[in-house]
């Protein structure tokens, strides 16, 4: 029997374009919260880091009766293009956005309590303006943390099992990620090839975490 790679490869593409999307949300939201010191900035930071208190079926139940046809986000995207967000490639991304959020912005909001805010001020002398020094100065400074929360979020979405299960189902082709293929290769007790599946799986994140923790040696 030939094994069908599709979710390996459908769990990479959601991987990064869940990390991309989250490192724009992400950089903002952690300065946000590192600037602010109100009680609202730990209600935000609570929720913020919700998903790693919560199992992730509930977690993804929840999203789903959002994301389906009679949530609030759902009915918005049937009254624009006539579908909802629930059992798409789309929910998914919106889905792993939140389940993966904390995995990004925690390093990052690290990195900004660290920076030595004499650089910003040493630039804005210079004549650099806000986009200059945000540039050419605060995410270089950030690159560590960068790298981290890219990383962390990449294969904490690459792995993920239950939201993806809740909200994109499990759909050959459209939303059976790599996770729910080994599932349903054991169910079958096909373990030869949830033990392939499984075997690619450790080594892509075994390594990637091990090139993290060599980058950051170095540095």
């Amino acid at each position: 029997m030939q094994l069908d790679w599709s979710p390996l490869i459908l769990s990479l593409v959601l991987a990064a374009v869940t990390t991309g999307l989250l490192l724009v949300l992400g950089i903002p939201l952690a300065w946000w919260l590192v600037r602010r010191k109100t009680l609202v900035r730990h209600a935000v930071t609570a929720f913020v880091m919700l998903p790693l208190a919560l199992p992730p079926t509930v977690l993804g139940f929840y999203l789903l009766l959002a994301l389906g046809p009679h949530g609030p986000l759902g009915a918005l995207a049937e009254r624009w293009s006539g579908a909802s967000f629930a059992f798409t490639f789309t929910g998914l991304v919106m889905a792993s956005m939140v389940y993966s959020l904390p995995l990004v912005v925690q390093p990052l909001a690290a990195g900004f309590e660290r920076l030595d805010m004499r650089h910003l001020e040493t630039a804005s002398v210079l004549g650099a303006g806000p986009w200059d020094r945000w540039v050419s100065v605060t995410l270089p400074l950030l690159r560590a943390d960068l790298l981290t929360g890219a990383v962390l979020g990449f294969i904490h979405t690459f792995g993920e099992f239950g939201v993806v299960l809740m909200v994109g189902g499990d759909i050959p082709g459209r939303t059976r990620v790599l996770s729910l293929a080994i599932y349903d290769h054991v169910q079958s007790l096909e373990y030869h090839q949830a033990d392939l599946m499984s075997a690619v799986a450790v080594g892509m994140s075994f390594t990637a975490l091990l090139l993290l923790y060599l980058a950051q040696r170095r540095r």
